[in-house]
């Protein structure tokens, strides 16, 4: 291992194989908890939603699992609701490697491959099945690899869902209801682009600050997943709901480069492997989440739900068909061919 554990520890690892002492198969299984954090492998995961949405509650199974599979040498320390670094902040100290592991909103990756905005497309993808495939197909494998030249490691992604739109004036039924709305969102072009267009106005803040600029009146209304608009309890805050499933929100996990290539071939695997498991967990988490919270907010009546017919979800389709060509005119065409929309009809 590439950290000291003192002459017994160093008889443990050049005598038993850490893959044996995590699948049970050796005939002396050391307890690394006793070691102290420094003799530890700890990694530090931080993120900004609430430990009972899918995001959190894959991260706390994600160090759960590793920490039994190495009986207790790998340590994972999860740190939620961004109470170690805020939204604004998880990127800076990922560099830093104050952190090793982090899942921001893909749309926070804009700034370092602002091709990867792909992902805000409205109407990109129809279900998280289409998200993972092209994630795992030829565009995806191009976007991390982007991601390298930054020093970030993107072990896989992990869904939030699709978004919905809630605001605090009016219900939006109609793309016209929307003109004149102030809109949070994320830091990314085209999700300027998709409000601009509808005539609203766009207003970036950090995921953190969401509450608290609502309960001052600092705009009107923001997009997210049923998960999170409820896990930080903006609907108490705002008056109408639309379910319209028109964008996707997602999360790379990122691991630093520098300490991912530090580790071990047999921790990388461990770690990998756990992680895959998590992640097909995650997915079917997702889903489940989404859909008992939406019948909860429906059972509540503690805000005005509407929901977009098939029909008006065809309308607003074809009303963003200018922001793929905004995304070509800025970033080519290589990635829009990929998406499931447009593979099919080749």
């Amino acid at each position: 291992m590439k950290r000291g554990f003192g002459i017994i520890i160093l008889f443990f690892l050049f005598t038993i194989p850490l893959t044996l002492l995590v699948s049970g198969q050796s005939k002396y299984p050391f307890d690394y908890e006793q070691l102290s954090e420094d003799e530890r492998l700890v990694i530090r995961f931080s993120h900004v939603v609430g430990e009972d949405t899918p995001k959190g509650m894959a991260a706390r199974k994600f160090a759960e699992l590793l920490k039994e599979r190495s009986n207790g040498y790998i340590e994972v320390q999860v740190f939620s609701n961004g109470t170690l670094y805020k939204d604004g902040e998880e990127m800076n100290a990922l560099s830093r490697g104050d952190v090793q592991v982090i899942a921001p909103a893909i749309s926070k990756l804009t700034e370092y491959v602002p091709e990867i905005s792909v992902y805000d497309l409205p109407y990109a993808f129809h279900s998280l099945e289409e998200v993972h495939t092209f994630t795992e197909g030829v565009a995806g494998q191009k976007l991390t690899e982007r991601l390298r030249e930054f020093n970030l490691y993107a072990l896989g992604i992990w869904d939030s869902g699709f978004k919905q739109m809630s605001n605090r004036l009016r219900p939006i039924q109609k793309l016209e209801d929307l003109k004149n709305l102030s809109m949070r969102i994320m830091p990314s072009d085209i999700l300027a682009e998709q409000f601009s267009i509808l005539g609203a106005y766009p207003k970036e803040y950090d995921f953190n600050a969401v509450f608290h600029e609502l309960q001052k009146g600092s705009f009107d209304g923001q997009e997210n997943t049923l998960t999170n608009i409820t896990s930080k309890n903006f609907y108490s805050l705002q008056d109408y709901l639309t379910i319209s499933n028109h964008g996707y929100l997602g999360y790379f996990v990122l691991f630093n480069l520098d300490f991912w290539n530090s580790l071990d071939e047999d921790v990388k695997q461990l770690i990998t492997d756990t992680y895959l498991e998590v992640q097909e967990w995650e997915w079917e988490l997702t889903e489940k989440l989404n859909e008992n919270t939406l019948q909860e907010i429906e059972q509540c009546q503690c805000i005005e739900l509407h929901h977009l017919s098939d029909e008006d979800k065809i309308l607003w389709e074809e009303k963003f068909e200018p922001l793929y060509d905004y995304y070509i005119e800025k970033y080519g065409d290589e990635l829009i061919k990929e998406l499931p929309k447009f593979k099919s009809k080749t």
